[in-house]
């Protein structure tokens, strides 16, 4: 008996150094990852700065990043309507695309009936997997000459223009924002919902006041990468944009940050290539102060609750 009780207490001994062994290797294999994330964001960081930086201070901060013209073949460089056109293009597609995104995803996790969600999910996902140069194609196809149209009853024909652009945006980022908002909701404990329904609340002020607000953090998810694939979208925009360096108005081609850098990195050299790294610098604070701001707001949202 002695030995039987022994060899048992030996091999939950055993069981236990096993899995703290185990625990242990996962641990570092964690670790070993997020020091990876880490340095590759410390390393691209630091390339964009010395890449970038060189050139914003070499043609002069305040006429590059406040400049209105760009020409390359005179060695001006005024990035300042490209930036409004990232700006103004990126908030009115996120402002458009968020709420119909987050509304379709409590369409689909909590109204919408079992097979027609079977049906609409996976149409999300495929959008979600159509490359961007097909975006741009139809994009091209399809609603540059609906608004052009739209122009020449304004007698301003022009094809490809800011308005084109937001709506190409706000297509390609609505699968992501669907997707990462329906995950959220459907994260929410149920009982969430069945005690906002056991005090009397109708169904949708169950949804709206107690599943939401408690799946804010993956929704505000989906917007940080619903607005870094708007900003950081190049061929679409490329495509439906019109491609002029002049301010931004609604029905007027312009120029965003992304679409510069391939669209003459063929045929730069020396100070034109240099202030193409500038604009991959801006860009690259630009998402950064975005990620920032909206995780903030969340915190602080967090902390008020």
């Amino acid at each position: 008996m002695r030995t039987t009780g022994n060899s048992q207490t030996s091999s939950v001994h055993g069981k236990a150094h096993t899995k703290a062994m185990a625990e242990r290797i996962m641990g570092m294999i964690f670790f070993v990852c997020g020091l990876i994330a880490v340095i590759s964001v410390i390393f691209i960081s630091l390339y964009m700065l010395l890449s970038g930086g060189p050139a914003i201070f070499k043609i002069g901060p305040a006429e590059f990043l406040l400049g209105t013209d760009w020409d390359p073949e005179n060695e001006v460089f005024g990035i300042l309507p490209m930036i409004l056109a990232s700006v103004v293009a990126t908030l009115a597609a996120v402002l458009i695309a968020v709420p119909i995104g987050v509304l379709t995803a409590v369409f689909l996790s909590h109204i919408a009936q079992k097979r027609l969600a079977g049906i609409v999910r996976p149409m999300v996902d495929l959008l979600s997997g159509i490359p961007s140069v097909v975006y741009g194609l139809l994009g091209a196809i399809l609603i540059v000459p609906l608004i052009f149209r739209l122009q020449e009853s304004l007698s301003m024909p022009t094809g490809g223009c800011l308005l084109s652009a937001i709506i190409v945006l706000v297509i390609m980022i609505l699968p992501t924002i669907i997707s990462v908002s329906e995950t959220a909701l459907r994260a929410v404990p149920a009982s969430y919902y069945e005690a906002s329904m056991g005090l009397g609340a109708s169904k949708i002020q169950s949804i709206f006041r107690a599943v939401l607000p408690a799946a804010r953090s993956g929704i505000v998810a989906g917007m940080v990468l619903g607005t870094g694939r708007a900003i950081g979208e190049t061929m679409a925009v490329m495509m439906v944009a019109g491609n002029a360096v002049i301010m931004p108005e609604l029905l007027k081609p312009v120029r965003l940050l992304t679409v510069s850098i391939p669209f003459e990195w063929a045929y730069s050299s020396g100070i034109h290539r240099e202030a193409l790294f500038g604009v991959g610098l801006v860009l690259f604070v630009f998402i950064m102060i975005i990620n920032f701001t909206l995780n903030g707001i969340l915190k602080k949202g967090g902390k008020a609750e």
